[in-house]
């Protein structure tokens, strides 16, 4: 396993407030990057992470050749939708393993409705997913990057974060969130302050 290492800082606006800060385009507006809080210099350390509290891991469905979806694309019809290929669900089990390796046997589980994710989610058998809309892509529809970015970060900010929680989405979600581009079956791990920043702390790769 590589693991590549990206900093940087989400910082909420009066938190949860109106006022929102631009800070680039590559950014959702109401996130700004700054200094990471916490350091991780090896993907031990992220793991260790991950189980101390008060983190996130956000992974990047597995392996599902081509990009976007069909314009036949039916929420709930997979067979209208670009899915895993039977490299994608292996990768999707060893990601799950390499979990229970690390120490992690369960995690509250949320992922996109979309099928790839879906599946992606339950062949972790990491515990019962549980489908979250904000976690949908908005590839063909950019227009919902920012609302449903904020919407996201503020549904974050408002969890119990004792027990490790895993969101099973796309990489332009992921993207907006955090500014960081992973690959298929990538996790970021992100950490979450008491004071209400979120810092991206690394990330994990898995092929």
């Amino acid at each position: 396993m590589n693991m590549k290492h990206t900093t940087g800082n989400i910082t909420l606006i009066e938190r949860f407030g109106p006022r929102i800060l631009l800070v680039s385009t590559m950014l959702i507006t109401c996130l700004i990057f700054a200094r990471s809080a916490f350091s991780a210099d090896s993907e031990t350390k992220l793991w260790a992470a991950l189980k101390a509290g008060d983190h996130v891991a956000l992974l990047r469905h597995a392996l599902a050749p081509g990009t976007g979806d069909p314009p036949e694309f039916q929420l709930g019809l997979c067979a209208t939708q670009r899915n895993l290929s039977d490299g994608g669900r292996d990768q999707a089990i060893q990601i799950g393993n390499r979990f229970r390796e690390n120490g992690i046997q369960a995690v509250s589980l949320f992922s996109s409705q979309w099928c790839r994710c879906m599946e992606t989610a339950e062949l972790l058998k990491l515990g019962p997913v549980e489908e979250l809309a904000m976690l949908n892509s908005f590839f063909q529809h950019y227009e919902r990057r920012e609302p449903q970015t904020r919407r996201l970060l503020e549904w974050l900010g408002a969890q119990n974060l004792d027990r490790p929680i895993l969101l099973v989405t796309h990489q332009v979600n992921i993207t907006a969130l955090t500014g960081v581009y992973p690959d298929s079956g990538e996790l970021v791990i992100v950490y979450r302050s008491d004071t209400g920043e979120f810092s991206v702390v690394g990330s994990i790769e898995t092929r």
